[in-house]
């Protein structure tokens, strides 16, 4: 019998796996590089910016639906990693049968979860309604606090949501750092910062006291509908002459 032979099989170089994508894309940070390399802007130039929006929008309105502070206190709660347009479609039945800590807990999480079904984390967040619901009844009478520290205290709250309540419901001069803003102060260097927390309080530090009510609108808007991620519409933008940004298209 003749006797049989195996070639080696060559063995397959070792090829590196890929990293998974992140499921929500953060926003970027700026490098050291990029936070010198922008020239800062002027006290003139920053009033003649917030004089503009002013100009073009004089009473910017929050686009969370809401009809008192302990429904823009769950609105703002549900709108973390979610639409306003997504939360306001949920909570439009719900406030008409919740719009009140009490009435909150009388609903109960599960039958909360029904009417939220539609959010992201809908389950986490029903969780932390009913218990930011308990808290405000037994530690606050009822009533949504009036300070940062307090609003934070509460279950699903951060410091972006006591801004926006802070700002909204009770008239502070608070600068609520979301996506957009964090955005907008660094692309257009007005605020450059590696953090929100950086970039709320470098925008703090240079917005004019007469703008501050409505400073944070402004921005998130322009975010929104102008300075957009991937494609910023710099052609229609109010600030491109005055804009930062070395890669404007104007």
């Amino acid at each position: 019998m003749a006797k049989i032979t195996r070639k080696p099989v060559p063995r397959k170089a070792a090829v590196p796996k890929k990293k998974a994508k992140a499921a929500v894309a953060k926003p970027r940070a700026p490098t050291k590089k990029s936070l010198k390399a922008m020239k800062p802007w002027t006290p003139a130039e920053i009033r003649e910016v917030f004089s503009r929006f002013r100009k073009a929008n004089p009473e910017p309105k929050g686009e969370l639906e809401h009809v008192n502070p302990f429904t823009l206190l769950v609105a703002v709660v549900l709108s973390a990693q979610a639409t306003d347009a997504g939360v306001n479609k949920a909570t439009r039945a719900l406030f008409e049968v919740a719009d009140t800590p009490q009435k909150m807990l009388d609903l109960g999480e599960e039958s909360l979860r029904e009417y939220i079904k539609t959010i992201g984390l809908y389950r986490t967040k029903a969780r932390n309604v009913i218990a930011l619901s308990a808290k405000v009844l037994s530690e606050f009478g009822g009533e949504v606090p009036r300070t940062r520290a307090e609003i934070e205290s509460l279950p699903g709250a951060g410091r972006k949501t006591a801004n926006v309540v802070l700002n909204m419901a009770f008239g502070e001069h608070t600068m609520a750092v979301d996506t957009h803003v964090f955005r907008v102060g660094n692309r257009t260097g007005l605020a450059p910062g590696k953090t929100p927390l950086e970039v709320e309080l470098g925008l703090e530090k240079v917005i004019p006291a007469e703008f501050m009510l409505h400073a944070h609108h402004w921005l998130i808007l322009h975010g929104r509908y102008t300075c957009l991620a991937r494609k910023p519409r710099c052609e229609v933008c109010l600030i491109n002459d005055l804009c930062r940004w070395p890669e404007k298209t104007v």
